[in-house]
């Protein structure tokens, strides 16, 4: 029988893997992985990204042969998708290719083309399943939300599936080579080579110090921690930098991998929120196990309504790719891509604003990997209007230092906190407004930039207003021990906003944002925050653009 290659991308996983479960039923199963030369060549790529993905392929490999089919393994391979693929079929011929869904990059896009084309060429079926909540050739908004609740509801795919078994690999494994590698060489021949390193898929080896680890026990264990515990910090704990880091649910990358499915994290989120409301409780919230299930009940609501919103950024991607690389209300076309300052870029790439709640985010980021929504918002803000910077090499050098790039969500999020998406509020962040607000006695500050624990609170977010008294006496000397700010922060608020209000306001631009609205627009009646349950609206709603704080990164 034919074999059926089950191809995974960003979908690291056999539970609940509906591509996987599909094609068990059709015949020996393949599980490939494929290492991609120029996938890693985009801009947006680091090592963080390929140390995690690498770390989940171990356990996805471990999974696979636990099942204790034979043959069970993951092959990892390295070339170009089109000659790996068509070298295995060659070998051993293929009855269909079975993937997920992917709202990729733009060059992701291109590659899946160009396989489509390839197995219609060769007589090849390919049977794509939805990954999220995204509705592929989407025509009606409005017929969104029903698609998506359909397939959270769902049951999930068994694992493993009653007629799974596996096709052979052609060749040994040389001993000594485990986990091994097959690139695919000039003369299409399988030689077999170590995992790639960073190195060798031409990236900077650095990697943030203490991000977060692949893999699916990983996940499954940040899962249970949040669902059952942590949940209780979430609301009114994840704008603060100090009380994000544990109060956010922190499974952004084990989603964005598809380390953990969106369906069994949707529906682990509803059963122990459907547990906690029925459990008997006393009213007393003074009682210390009723007031934290209250606040546990409570996290999982918003937490869920955060789930809705993470397809419904990605739809966009979906729906309108040009968005990666293009203003979306074209009428913005103009406002900064000719006035970027390298300077402006670079200062905010070393962290060295001068403002220091911008340059402890940069600090953390490369620490982690990971910062707060908040704190991802006030970064791009900061660059779009102080600094006056173009949205998307932000949006790169940020794709690079997020451990959870998700392209579907990153790029709508650099639009919209960078005020080009024509539908939402404008979002301008004053970074010392914003440090008073989340770390008023600078712990967060002092924690991550050194060079200013000494400062005194009064001048600890402004220090360039220090006089040089205070500089001798903390030892920060301005322009040494620490930068100047490139731009007086005030006034250049004060005139990006002018300049953006009077570009909003030209001629035919509210027009154009009203289309915006009607193709992308939330509808009302959706989940704002509290419900979450992703209800069908009973009747068509009026279009209406989406909220601008939502913790989605």
């Amino acid at each position: 029988m034919a074999v059926q290659l089950v191809w995974f991308k960003r979908d690291l996983r056999v539970q609940d893997h509906a591509a996987l479960a599909h094609a068990a039923r059709g015949g020996p199963v393949l599980p490939v992985y494929i290492v991609e030369p120029d996938l890693w060549q985009q801009p947006e790529a680091a090592a963080q990204h390929w140390g995690f993905i690498r770390e989940s392929l171990l356990e996805l490999d471990a999974a696979l042969r636990a099942s204790g089919r034979p043959h069970a393994r993951l092959h990892v391979l390295v070339g170009h998708a089109v000659p790996v693929l068509q070298a295995l079929h060659r070998t051993l011929g293929m009855a269909a290719i079975h993937a997920h869904e992917e709202t990729g990059n733009a060059w992701t896009f291109a590659r899946d083309r160009a396989v489509r084309r390839w197995a219609r060429a060769h007589g090849v079926a390919v049977h794509e399943v939805p990954q999220f909540g995204v509705v592929r050739g989407l025509r009606d908004r409005d017929q969104w939300l029903a698609a998506r609740e359909r397939l959270m509801a769902a049951p999930l795919a068994p694992w493993p599936p009653a007629e799974l078994a596996f096709a052979p690999w052609p060749l040994p494994t040389p001993a000594g080579l485990d986990p091994v590698a097959w690139r695919l060489s000039g003369d299409g021949a399988w030689q077999p080579q170590p995992w790639p390193t960073a190195q060798a898929l031409g990236l900077d080896p650095w990697e943030p110090p203490a991000r977060q680890r692949g893999g699916r026990s990983a996940a499954q264990a940040t899962l249970h921690s949040f669902l059952h515990t942590r949940a209780a910090q979430y609301r009114g704990g994840i704008s603060s930098p100090l009380s994000a880091p544990t109060a956010c649910s922190r499974l952004s990358p084990y989603l964005a991998y598809g380390v953990l499915s969106l369906r069994e994290t949707v529906q682990a989120t509803r059963t122990q929120a459907q547990a906690l409301a029925a459990a008997p409780r006393g009213r007393d919230n003074a009682d210390p196990d009723t007031a934290h299930a209250r606040r546990l009940l409570a996290g999982l609501r918003a937490f869920e309504s955060r789930l809705y919103w993470h397809c419904h950024f990605i739809q966009k991607l979906e729906s309108e790719p040009a968005l990666e690389h293009h203003n979306l209300h074209r009428g913005y076309d103009g406002l900064r891509e000719h006035d970027g300052n390298p300077v402006h870029l670079e200062a905010l790439h070393q962290g060295r604003t001068g403002w220091p709640l911008v340059d402890a985010c940069v600090a953390m980021l490369r620490h982690t990997g990971w910062l707060n929504f908040r704190m991802r918002a006030m970064l791009v803000s900061v660059a779009a209007y102080p600094l006056w910077l173009h949205w998307r090499p932000v949006g790169v050098w940020l794709a690079q230092l997020f451990l959870d790039y998700e392209p579907g969500i990153h790029w709508p999020q650099m639009q919209m906190q960078s005020g080009t998406t024509g539908i939402n509020a404008t979002r301008v962040y004053n970074p010392v407004k914003q440090a008073l607000d989340h770390d008023p006695h600078g712990v967060f500050v002092r924690h991550w930039l050194p060079a200013l624990r000494r400062v005194p609170d009064a001048w600890l977010f402004e220090p360039w207003r220090m006089p040089a008294s205070v500089q001798a006496t903390c030892g920060v000397r301005l322009g040494i021990d620490w930068p100047v700010p490139p731009v007086a922060l005030d006034e250049a608020l004060r005139q990006a906003k002018a300049r953006l209000h009077a570009w909003r306001n030209r001629p035919g631009m509210r027009v154009q944002a009203q289309a915006i609205v009607q193709r992308h627009g939330s509808r009302r009646g959706m989940p704002a925050g509290r419900d979450g349950q992703g209800r069908e609206p009973a009747t068509r709603r009026r279009p209406v653009a989406a909220p601008g704080q939502l913790s989605l990164w």
